[in-house]
Parts: structure tokens; C-alpha cells; sequence
């Protein structure tokens, strides 16, 4: 049976002297600085009965002011061998978003409404595989909330997407008070019900940058999970737009 981590404490706080948004401001500017980026992620899917499916991939992503661009390519099993997905991200306005399928031999555009559904049969949506910007949400709670989980501070911040088609109406990320690295991020779906939780663990530091190492969610609403993992990543390798132009996509 899937548990959720329990909070052991919880109280509202201002003598901190930190708000909701300046939480998340600091976690994205120990995340930011690696320019680009060049990875191997293993991604497995456990469906409900616990049965596993793997896959792998080859990812490289590009730091821009205003928005991220990033790129993943399948290399395998065969089944998804090939697949590409290019992603804009932009600060104002829904990120920009293609998928090629080798099979089809054809680009797909991933519409504004479509952006909810799962990402390549993973617990992942595609909003979620987009890059986090600070810019996208609301922070309607200026007190920030403190709670313990597995014996650490951690800041709870709520995040409201203020964009029209997201999938979720809020999102609580639970935020090292110490590191301010994520731990925890729970999703809620359009009913305000709890979906899904991404747990992160195993981060990296290199070359003086925080970056991802594993990411778990787990959907407590059909009991499958989905497991990110990075490996060989490198930052900093000198990309540009052009290793992130449409073209890329049918190469």
C-alpha cells in the first residue's frame, strides 16, 4: 500500500521574515546557472499491480531568459525508439510543445488543452515535463507554513497555475528550509482533490549547480507511479537555439 509521508508539525510563520514567493524565488535560483545541460534519464513506469516497464532516453535542455528550451529523444524500447519532444517554455503565455512519432513519420503540435494528458503513458503530463517557471503561478498566502518531514524543516509553499488550461488547481511544494531544494510536490486535479505526489531525491551538485537526480510520483488515484532518473549529466557544453530548432525533431 502506497503511503503518504506524514507531517508532523505544522504552523503559520512570519518570523521567518520570508514570504511564499521568496521560498520558491530561492529554489529556483540555486537550480539556475548551468547554461545547458546534457543527460541519460531511465524512466520507469509501475503500473497497478506493481509490474515494471523501462525505458531510456537522451535529454538536453538550453537556459534562455524567459524560457527554457528543452529536448528528449527515446532510445528505447522499440516501441518508442525514436520519439522526440521539443518543449518552449515562456514566462506569459502556454509553452510551446511538439512530438514527433517515427511511426507516423509526422510532427505532432500538443495543444494548450491537451497539455494535461499523460506524457508518453507515464504519470507525468506534459505540463509537468515542461521546465518550472516561478512566473506561472500565483502565491496567494503570504504567511509561509513549516512542517517536518522525515526530521526536516521544510517551508510549504501553495502554488496557483495562472494559466487557463492546466490540469491542476494547486500544487503545495514542500521546500528544504535549510537548502531550499524540493523535496515533495503535491498536485491537485480540477476537483481540488489530491492526485499525485513527486517525491526528489539523490540531487547532484555540479560545477556549483543544484540539478535533478531522481524524481518518484506516485497517483493515489489509480496506484501507478513514475520513476525519473538522471545519470551522466553535463552543464555547460556550449549548446544554442539551433540544437533546439523544429528541424531537430525529424533528424
Amino acid at each position: 500500500m502506497i503511503k503518504i509521508n506524514m507531517i508532523s508539525l505544522l504552523i503559520v510563520v512570519n518570523l521567518f521574515g520570508i514570504s511564499n514567493f521568496e521560498v520558491i524565488k530561492k529554489n529556483d535560483q540555486i537550480m539556475s546557472g548551468f547554461e545547458d545541460s546534457k543527460s541519460l534519464i531511465t524512466m520507469t513506469l509501475v503500473n497497478a499491480k506493481g509490474k515494471t516497464r523501462i525505458r531510456t532516453m537522451k535529454y538536453k535542455s538550453l537556459e534562455q531568459e524567459g524560457g527554457d528550451k528543452s529536448l528528449m529523444e527515446f532510445l528505447s524500447p522499440a516501441d518508442v525508439k525514436g520519439a522526440k519532444f521539443l518543449n518552449y517554455e515562456y514566462a506569459k503565455k502556454d509553452d510551446h510543445q511538439w512530438l514527433y512519432l517515427p511511426a507516423l513519420q509526422r510532427v505532432k503540435r500538443i495543444s494548450s488543452k491537451n497539455k494535461s494528458g499523460a506524457f508518453m503513458g507515464s504519470e507525468f503530463s506534459y505540463e509537468d515535463v515542461s521546465s518550472f517557471n516561478i512566473n506561472k503561478y500565483d502565491y496567494k498566502k503570504e504567511e509561509v507554513l513549516v512542517s517536518k518531514i522525515n526530521g526536516k524543516n521544510v517551508y510549504m509553499v501553495e502554488c496557483y497555475p495562472n494559466y487557463k488550461y492546466s490540469g491542476y488547481t494547486k500544487q503545495i511544494f514542500h521546500i528544504d528550509a535549510k537548502t531550499f531544494l524540493i523535496i515533495q510536490v503535491d498536485y491537485y486535479d480540477r476537483k481540488k482533490f489530491l492526485l499525485k505526489s513527486a517525491f526528489f531525491s539523490n540531487y547532484k551538485l555540479i560545477n556549483g549547480v543544484y540539478r535533478n537526480g531522481t524524481i518518484h510520483v506516485k497517483n493515489f488515484q489509480n496506484f501507478k507511479e513514475s520513476i525519473l532518473v538522471w545519470e551522466e549529466e553535463s552543464i555547460k557544453n556550449g549548446l544554442t537555439s539551433k540544437d533546439f530548432h523544429k528541424k531537430v525533431l525529424k533528424r
